[in-house]
């Protein structure tokens, strides 16, 4: 199984794992300054290991950079393949084309007070839109992300959009916006939905 960077040279491929806390928010890009031979050097122990928070951070981080989505794809198949039981939850199953743009305008946001509020993004299937194959829901609740999710697909007070086209919770953009104060939750909501879609992202929600 290839893993990005798998063709680099012998002395790349001897380039020494970085070390890192595993445990970080993957907002917080803790291989954001190690060169890319290490990350993929670093990756490939991971896989080897069943290591999926060390493996999550490594494919995130090419993820940012920009790697093309095929060797995203493959790292992401062979993680989920070796490590499932231990990837954090902030890292997608699917290749998101804009994930990092995703990053760049949540991290803009920030709020003032702590409460029991939650925001949460749902990745939508929009293959059959000329705009997609994929577009994000934006919601809030004093559910956790996963329970609200699973509630939408039960069909509990459900959003039609995550109801009919919900794939995954993308978890990582908006781990700084969970337990916040209802009133600042329903503010950056709003905020954060029209700032994804002038990103160009196809938004649903956000209301």
């Amino acid at each position: 199984m290839k893993v990005p960077g798998a063709a680099k040279t012998r002395a790349a491929q001897r380039v020494p794992a970085p070390i890192f806390d595993a445990a970080a928010s993957p907002a917080t890009r803790p291989l954001a300054g190690v060169p890319a031979a290490a990350v993929a050097a670093r990756l490939r122990g991971a896989l080897i290991k069943h290591d999926g928070g060390a493996g999550a951070h490594c494919i995130h981080e090419l993820w940012m950079r920009g790697e093309f989505s095929a060797r995203i794809e493959t790292a992401l198949a062979a993680l989920w393949r070796s490590a499932a039981a231990s990837i954090p939850d902030w890292l997608p199953m699917h290749y998101i084309h804009w994930l990092p743009t995703a990053y760049e305008v949540a991290l803009q946001f920030r709020a003032r007070r702590k409460g029991r509020t939650n925001l949460y993004l749902v990745l939508l299937d929009f293959a059959d839109r000329s705009r997609g194959p994929h577009g994000v829901y934006v919601g809030m609740s004093h559910y956790s992300p996963a329970q609200r999710f699973d509630q939408h697909k039960a069909g509990i007070h459900a959003a039609g959009s995550v109801l009919k086209r919900g794939i995954e919770v993308l978890t990582g953009p908006v781990l700084h916006l969970q337990r916040i104060a209802r009133p600042e939750a329903q503010r950056l909501e709003g905020e954060l939905a029209q700032a994804l879609a002038d990103a160009g992202i196809l938004v649903e929600g956000g209301h």
